[in-house]
């Protein structure tokens, strides 16, 4: 069967900031994160540890009571080859 190219898109996060002047550290952005992006620090204030893990699903960012994080990304684009699965 005949294989066929295609491009995928994906975001990936060029930056995260947790604004420490807004955040009150009350632990919502690492409980709801699902790729455990963030460790907290002493005072357990977020540090963003993993920004290569973060899938920019945003629910850090649309949770913050505070409005304290901001992500901003990019998209990467990526080749991929389409083919019949059941062929394999």
């Amino acid at each position: 069967m005949a294989e066929a190219a295609a491009e995928r898109k994906r975001r990936v996060a060029s930056e995260l900031v947790v604004d420490l002047d807004l955040c009150k550290a009350c632990g919502v952005c690492r409980a709801l994160c699902p790729r455990d992006v963030f460790d907290a620090d002493e005072r357990g204030y977020p540090i963003v540890a993993r920004l290569e893990s973060c899938t920019v699903c945003r629910s850090c960012e649309y949770h913050c009571p505070d409005f304290a994080i901001s992500i901003s990304w990019r998209e990467e684009r990526r080749r991929v080859t389409v083919g019949d699965a059941a062929q394999r």
